[in-house]
């Protein structure tokens, strides 16, 4: 996901590009040439720092889980888990459960 930093060259201008964000091409493009005045552009120096990518956004790493032994090795001090879609519903309330015994946090809980 592209942050807020960057937009579109002429987002503002026309309502139907929208912000998402595309390089600039044009020959003549002032924010090509990285003029100070206009928007920023992506480069390589934007980047986020090596400890933090790949993580969630509340700092700790994010683990695919598809059944209950896989719970076991995860760490909850250092790890948040994601229960795989293909879970049914009995397995992922049994998952759940024992999650919630081992402090263990799930991002897509809520199994009714």
């Amino acid at each position: 996901m592209m942050s807020d930093r960057f937009k579109r060259q002429e987002w503002f201008r026309y309502r139907r590009l929208g912000t998402s964000w595309r390089r600039p091409k044009g020959h003549h493009s002032k924010m090509r040439d990285h003029k100070g005045y206009r928007q920023d552009v992506v480069s390589i120096g934007y980047r986020t720092p090596l400890a933090e990518r790949g993580l969630h956004p509340c700092g700790l790493r994010e683990v695919l889980v598809s059944n209950p032994g896989e719970l076991e090795d995860l760490d909850p001090r250092m790890e948040v888990a994601r229960i795989r879609g293909s879970v049914g519903r009995k397995k992922r309330i049994e998952m759940e459960r024992i999650a919630q015994e081992k402090g263990i946090r799930v991002l897509n809980g809520g199994a009714k």
